[in-house]
This record gives structure tokens, C-alpha cells and sequence, in this order.
């Protein structure tokens, strides 16, 4: 019984190596077809993910601080100058949310 197993085992494994090198060809036929195309992997996908999120967090925080400075500019009445400065601000912000998803560790200071 234990030699059929192992015999069952073997043969599986040998099936998986061919399957493996078909979709290896297949691949590569696929590479040439289309001129290489999207990387495969998911390191298109992981790429996509952190553009999204550093425009997000980039845009957010310009939103909310733009947001922050029209409301104060109306209840205190001072025109457009609070909302010129948390827009600044909003900008600040977001170019350093940029700079802590991207610097590493070391550079944040997180040791």
C-alpha cells in the first residue's frame, strides 16, 4: 500500500512539472504575441494599489484642509486668506503623507 502511494505521488508530481512547464510556454507564447504586456506576477497590481493610495491620501488631505479653511473664512469673515492657507497647508500635508509612504523606514525615523 505504501508503494502505490508513492507511486500515486510521483506520477502527481510528474503531471504538476508538465503542467507547470505547458503554462510556462504558454506564457511565453503569450509575452511574444502581445509584446510583452502587463507584467505578471501581481507586481502590476501592487503598483496600481500604491499609486492609488498615495494619490488618496494626497488629495484627501488637500480636500479636507481646503475644506477647513473656507469654513473658518466663514464664520470669522476673513475673505479667501484662511482658505489660501490651509490650502498651503493641505498641500504641506500631502506632499509629507507622499514622503512617508515612499522613504523607508530609516528616514521616518522608525529605526
Amino acid at each position: 500500500m505504501a508503494t502505490d502511494k508513492n507511486v500515486s505521488d510521483r506520477e502527481l508530481r510528474a503531471r504538476l512539472e508538465r503542467l507547470q512547464a505547458e503554462l510556462g510556454s504558454k506564457e511565453e507564447e503569450r509575452r511574444a504575441e502581445t509584446g510583452g504586456g502587463l507584467p505578471v506576477g501581481g507586481s502590476f497590481g501592487k503598483a496600481l494599489s500604491a499609486g492609488f493610495t498615495v494619490l488618496s491620501e494626497f488629495v484627501a488631505a488637500i480636500l479636507v484642509a481646503t475644506l477647513i479653511g473656507w469654513q473658518a473664512d466663514r464664520w470669522f469673515g476673513t475673505g479667501p486668506w484662511l482658505l489660501i492657507l490651509f490650502l498651503g497647508l493641505g498641500v504641506a500635508a500631502g506632499f509629507y503623507n507622499v514622503f512617508r509612504f515612499v522613504a523607508p523606514k530609516d528616514a521616518r525615523g522608525g529605526g
